[in-house]
């Protein structure tokens, strides 16, 4: 009977330890803050391209109309925050109006930390 105990397989537990477990749910919560801190400066971005294709597709025949045209835009849409119609970059290309535009976001993580996010898109 005894070589019968003997002889049979140890089952292995498998699971997570509480270390592993608290492990992961700092990888976790840490991407999750990065993505909610990011999340409303991305849609920023995604909000002045919209924007500014429309510009150029509507066009104004001068620089200063075209400014003006993203400031009105930029009334309409409160989520544009980090950039104004002065630091638009206006030219012509192949008789087509380009509207190209620039800018750096810094976003606060934890005191410390910062992260910065270097944006830059034209019109299509």
């Amino acid at each position: 009977m005894i070589s019968a105990l003997r002889r049979a397989p140890l089952a292995r537990q498998r699971g997570i330890t509480l270390l592993g477990l608290l492990f992961w749910a700092v990888i976790i919560a840490t991407l999750a803050l990065v993505v909610m801190k990011v999340l409303p400066s991305v849609n920023e971005y995604y909000t002045i391209q919209k924007a500014v294709n429309k510009i150029a597709r509507e066009g104004g025949s001068t620089v200063q109309d075209v400014r003006n045209a993203f400031e009105k835009q930029k009334e309409i849409e409160y989520s544009i925050q980090s950039i104004a119609g002065k630091d638009l970059n206006v030219s012509k290309e192949n008789d087509k109006l380009v509207v190209s535009f620039a800018y750096d976001k810094e976003i606060l993580l934890m005191e410390p930390v910062y992260l910065l996010i270097k944006y830059s898109g034209r019109s299509q």
